[in-house]
């Protein structure tokens, strides 16, 4: 969207609802009371697509190379349960919206709010999910995350040929058909990317569907666009709408996160399949030309002489032709909460270790390039100018995702020719997690807020200046200086343009802006500086702020949340406290505690680089 032209500026925030009704903040997609239930990874998958028996099969198998994943441990993530108390505290039963992702098989289930006969319980807090965040990841457990079955059964458009509403916010159509026209067995199909030729060489021994779209980016953008809840079938009946920065209320429905959106509004979306999937069945033409998938970064084909994706057939069998279900991405800090909780009896210390590594291999290899350049200086008391330019090398906003607490910034250093520190912007304490916000300082980040319509501003702050991050509250964007992806088309789009940061156009009325920002940096210089004097510029990322820790936990603290145990012991679900995870205390207080003694979520250095002033 383009702009916006005639809108009053009005801060009026309307919360549709039936009479008497509680608010549906999920009515779009499939809903819960499947037939056939999504099963458990470990029930149905991962017998032929994980338990192999070499190094290659551990990293390359679909279910191996996808159970160390945050997507696999979607629900048991401590951060997203600390998340979720504060999101129902702000909107009551808005939890429903939030386990629709990370617990799809529960909530289709019908163990959140809405069951499998029409009715409604007050599941929005996660007290109706059954099993344990150490338990296997079985149909009776709930606390795995998204499984195999959520996206290989799902379908671009509903049993009755409805398309999906909109592609974002887990808005999908789930196979609940009782047959399938490939393969054996009876239920729902498999869908994925091969097409198997009768009477199937490789063909897998289960219901099977050959599904082009699995190869296009729309897959991923079904939850990797995150939109305030849509309660009806217009934008009108949004939760929250965009309000601009001189106070316009749009028409749009809040866009909490648009990594697809960026995705599609770059070259790497733009220039993609000439009818947007690549062709993997036999004899097939292949009609790629420049683009790149979120599948193609995300899910990297494998040269593996050994790879394969079935333990039934042959190593080798698939070599140049497996996407490895890897998904990786830049979160290096939870995995390994996540692997010292609950890992070990698991299973799966080794494949959180893998991911691990590859999202540290992400950040620090293929997301951005550095470089530094010194301006010429002259002798006695001067300033040093120094440029930085960071360049984007992903398919979307650097960062991107989950804004709350994720942020990339700058650290400049000069030092002398004795090594002593003369100048420092971006500084950041291991020791108690703060990032210390100079006037030069080049913070990476997005800030949403709450229209205050008596100041006239977007508010990010509470009265104490403490950053707030109330995300099912949120209707403006304060600020959004992410770097864009390469040739990136959204500049002037209300839902992803940059906000408070200038991006130009790589030439005027291309209307594409730059991949990269220049940073300049004034370093004074005594006149007894000794010389050389060496400059160095590190990119840091890091997953969660210690503002954003200390809110989930004063703020859960503010509106009394009880412990999980005493939550989830109340009426209807009558709980027993769980073998793990907080218990007996609030979830916001565990993961704070989590955070503290985990290095407070450690930024990861992507890339370095140095000038001296030797020479000029």
């Amino acid at each position: 969207m383009a702009g916006l032209v005639g809108f009053a500026a009005s801060a009026a925030q309307p919360v549709p609802r039936a009479k008497g009704a509680p608010l549906d903040f999920t009515p779009h997609g499939t809903q819960p009371g499947l037939t056939f239930g999504l099963e458990g990874n470990e029930e149905s998958c991962s017998g032929c697509h994980g338990n192999g028996s070499s190094a290659a099969d551990d990293r390359l198998l679909p279910f191996s190379s996808f159970a160390g994943t945050m997507m696999a441990n979607a629900a048991r993530d401590p951060l997203f349960w600390a998340a979720l108390d504060v999101a129902n505290s702000d909107v009551p039963g808005i939890g429903d919206f939030c386990l629709r992702c990370h617990a799809p098989d529960a909530w289709l289930r019908g163990k959140v709010v809405k069951d499998a006969n029409g009715g409604t319980l007050p599941g929005f807090n996660g007290c109706g999910l059954s099993g344990d965040h150490q338990s296997a990841d079985l149909d009776s457990n709930d606390f795995s995350g998204i499984g195999c079955h959520m996206c290989h059964r799902t379908m671009p458009t509903s049993p009755g040929g409805q398309p999906t509403r909109r592609i974002e916010n887990a808005n999908i159509w789930t196979d609940d058909s009782e047959s399938c026209p490939n393969g054996p067995g009876i239920g729902p199909c498999r869908r994925g990317p091969y097409n198997y030729p009768a009477p199937g060489v490789g063909a897998p021994p289960h219901p099977w569907q050959y599904a082009p779209e699995f190869q296009g980016s729309e897959l991923c953008g079904s939850c990797h666009n995150v939109t305030s809840p849509l309660l009806g079938e217009t934008d009108a009946t949004a939760l929250k709408k965009l309000i601009l920065n001189d106070g316009t209320v749009t028409p749009i429905p809040f866009p909490v996160e648009r990594t697809f959106s960026e995705w599609k509004q770059s070259d790497f979306g733009a220039r993609i399949f000439s009818d947007g999937f690549a062709r993997d069945e036999p004899g097939a033409t292949a009609l790629r030309r420049f683009g790149e998938t979120c599948q193609s970064c995300h899910m990297r084909s494998s040269e593996d002489p050994a790879a394969r994706a079935c333990v039934a057939n042959s190593p080798g069998s698939r070599t140049g032709n497996l996407p490895v279900h890897e998904m990786a991405g830049a979160n290096t800090w939870v995995p390994a909460l996540i692997r010292d909780l609950y890992g070990a009896v698991l299973g799966r210390t080794e494949a959180y270790n893998r991911t691990i590594a590859l999202a540290n291999e992400m950040l620090t290899e293929r997301s951005a390039t550095l470089a530094i350049a010194l301006d010429p200086i002259g002798t006695g008391a001067q300033t040093l100018v120094a440029r930085v330019r960071v360049t984007n090398l992903a398919g979307h906003k650097l960062p991107t995702g989950y804004a709350e607490g994720r942020r990339m910034w700058l650290n400049v250093q000069a030092r002398d020719a004795n090594n002593t520190l003369i100048f420092e912007s971006g500084a950041y304490d291991p020791d108690t997690g703060v990032l210390s916000r100079d006037a030069q300082a080049r913070v990476y980040e997005v800030k949403h807020g709450e229209w205050n319509s008596a100041a006239g501003e977007c508010e990010t702050t509470d009265a104490q200046g403490r950053e707030q991050f109330h995300f099912v509250l949120n209707d403006c964007i304060r600020k959004d200086n992410r770097i864009p992806p390469l040739g990136f088309r959204g500049g002037s789009d209300l839902e992803t343009r940059p906000i408070g940061h200038v991006y130009p156009e790589t030439f005027p009325g291309s209307g594409k802006l730059v991949n990269y920002d220049d940073a300049v940096y004034s370093i004074p210089v005594s006149a007894g500086v000794a010389r050389p004097i060496r400059v160095t510029s590190t990119l840091r990322h890091q997953i969660a702020s210690k503002e954003y820790i200390e809110f989930l936990r004063d703020e859960s603290a503010r509106v009394n949340v009880p412990s999980e145990s005493a939550m989830c012991a109340a009426p209807p679900f009558n709980r027993a406290p769980l073998a793990t995870g907080p218990r007996t205390q609030r979830r916001a207080d565990f993961m704070y505690d989590l955070w503290r003694n985990n290095g407070r979520s450690p930024p990861v250095d992507m890339r370095t680089a140095s000038a001296s002033t030797a020479g000029l």
